[in-house]
């Protein structure tokens, strides 16, 4: 994992703990905290420094419930501190340990260490399973702690805002750069191409030192020993360098083209018992959206994304799923996983996967590939085929799942909390393929950055069954719904003067679904503008044909698709701003 390794957290230090999955992080953090004994050396802290550790996977055996777990060797006087970092983070301290969520576990966890106060804090991913306003709560708790941290997160907004210096652990070593994780990809950038020019220079020297070497002792009888043992020492020195762990292989097909129209929802509700999830709600998807839900745990979230593909029905109103789908769900509760089934089986025992009379085989987009190679491009090694999927660390968990999904072409994805337990380099590569993916994407997540780079529209559920449609992603929708509060305060004083008025019309004769597309057209334009440029560009290049025909016609392909999208798309907005003037 790691081999002689020496460094120091400073008190007061804000600290990103950084590196791929299955890299070390949590190892390393759990040698910090004393829960693992390194092989050698030795860990020291200073006189009277408290060290609190927070794991993934807490152990509450012996506890009955949450509360009874995180007030666990509390002083009395400290119990309210509980209490106060139970309501940031949302969880109830009375809730039976064996009924509790793994996420529920983690925030008792979470709220104990932070009532404890230690002086150093080593939180393991502490944002997952949160929602955005608890995660806010915490940033605010972590901004105003005069205690030091060390964070291991995946969650690229969280880290910003509050580290002041990164740990990146990389085969092995780790660095330290006097940054927070603002400066973090840059720095690693800049140290691969230095390593990749050292290496590409070690090369030419094992080059030319081989060919003096054949050369060299053909024509002279006599050897230099010394400049032989040069380069066996040079071709040793390259075999020590560990190779760089290479991006996942994945890729999203998309199926046979949908309809234009994807979705048509018109007037859903539901609740369960006095409980409104959604007052009646609609909307029109069309092919290419990319929309997110956003807003606390518990919400309807998830309920809402289940009535929009059809898996639960509305109380009242109607959902119409457009021509020719072929839907790809990410379950964010990874139930798609057994446990106890190994990673082969999990594949080649799924029956969408699975190849007649080919035990070591699985079908991937339409061709049969054996099931080691297929793991080996999500970053499994050959020895993990075998293990259960218990063992696998939640990267790991996300990574097999993002294989079986990407197994099957699809146009329509749904992706439920997709982003938790990914590395940075994954995240990139999730984001990339979204963003190129030729079909329609509901995605609901935490992660603020996350949302930024993907969604054109972002509908906001808050409570009391209200779901509410904004152009753009998270950042856009936070503007937007502060200046929605703002022209409400500034309405407040009107309507209280004239109650006994109508309601004034609207500004158009739009509804409020067209209305929502009108205003999330021009994005949508501009950025299949974009993506017709690249296109344009790549296809610009005179050998592009003959070096690489496949990519050529797809190239090609996609540049007439996307063309055809915008030419709708501004179609589309015309008739809309027609209707709206008049």
């Amino acid at each position: 994992m790691f081999d002689d390794l020496s460094l120091v957290v400073q008190p007061g230090d804000r600290v990103a703990l950084v590196g791929r999955n299955g890299s070390g992080k949590s190892t390393l953090m759990k040698v910090m905290g004393g829960l693992v004994e390194p092989d050698r050396g030795e860990i020291v802290a200073g006189p009277g420094v408290n060290v609190g550790y927070m794991e993934q996977d807490p152990d509450m055996s012996g506890f009955s419930t949450l509360g009874d777990f995180a007030t666990a060797g509390l002083d009395p006087s400290d119990l309210y501190k509980v209490e106060r970092a139970g309501e940031g983070l949302k969880f109830d301290p009375a809730r039976p340990v064996s009924t509790a969520s793994g996420g529920e576990r983690r925030r008792a966890a979470l709220a104990r260490l932070m009532a404890e106060a230690p002086d150093l804090m080593l939180l393991d991913e502490p944002t997952n399973h949160l929602d955005i306003e608890a995660i806010a709560w915490l940033e605010a708790e972590l901004k105003s702690t005069r205690a030091g941290f060390v964070l291991i997160s995946h969650d690229r907004a969280f880290l910003r805002a509050l580290t002041r210096a990164t740990l990146w652990i990389d085969r092995g070593i780790v660095r330290r750069q006097e940054k927070g994780f603002d400066a973090f990809e840059a720095w690693r950038d800049s140290t691969w191409e230095e390593e990749d020019t050292q290496r590409h220079k070690l090369n030419r020297k094992i080059k030319a030192e081989a060919r003096w070497a054949v050369e060299g002792i053909s024509a002279r009888r006599k050897r230099n020993q010394g400049r032989v043992r040069a380069l066996q020492e040079l071709r040793a020195e390259r075999a020590s360098q560990i190779k760089r762990q290479g991006t996942a292989a994945m890729a999203f097909e998309a199926g046979p083209k949908s309809g234009r129209k994807v979705l048509d929802v018109k007037d859903i509700s539901k609740a369960y018992g006095d409980n409104l999830i959604l007052e009646p709600f609609s909307i029109t998807v069309q092919r290419g959206d990319r929309i997110a839900f956003v807003g606390p745990n518990g919400v309807g979230k998830t309920t809402l994304l289940n009535m929009l593909i059809g898996k639960t029905e509305p109380d009242t109103g109607t959902v119409t799923l457009g021509t020719n789908l072929d839907i790809a769900v990410f379950d964010q509760t990874r139930a798609q996983l057994d446990p106890d089934m190994s990673l082969w089986d999990s594949l080649t025992g799924d029956p969408e996967m699975r190849v007649s009379g080919k035990a070591d085989q699985v079908m991937v987009r339409g061709a049969p590939k054996h099931v080691v190679g297929y793991l080996k491009e999500f970053l499994f090694d050959e020895a993990q085929a075998r293990a259960p999927v218990r063992s696998l660390s939640g990267g790991e968990k996300a990574r097999l799942l993002l294989a079986k999904l990407m197994a099957r072409p699809s146009n329509l994805l749904v992706l439920d909390e997709p982003t938790n337990d990914l590395d940075v380099e994954t995240l990139d590569l999730l984001q990339d393929l979204i963003e190129s993916y030729d079909g329609t994407v509901l995605l609901v997540s935490h992660d603020r950055d996350f949302l930024d780079r993907v969604a054109i529209t972002t509908i906001a559920m808050e409570g009391d069954g209200k779901a509410t449609v904004y152009a753009g992603g998270w950042s856009d929708y936070r503007s937007q719904r502060g200046a929605d509060a703002v022209t409400a305060a500034a309405d407040k004083p009107k309507q209280a003067a004239s109650k006994s008025k109508a309601k004034p019309a609207t500004k158009s004769g739009l509804s409020f679904t067209e209305r929502h597309r009108l205003e999330a057209l021009p994005a949508e334009m501009e950025r299949l503008e974009a993506e017709i440029g690249k296109l344009q560009e790549l296809l610009s290049d005179p050998e592009l044909f003959t070096a690489n025909p496949v990519k050529f016609q797809k190239a090609t392909d996609a540049l007439i698709e996307r063309q055809a999208r915008l030419d709708g798309a501004e179609e589309e907005w015309l008739l809309l701003e027609e209707k709206a003037e008049a």
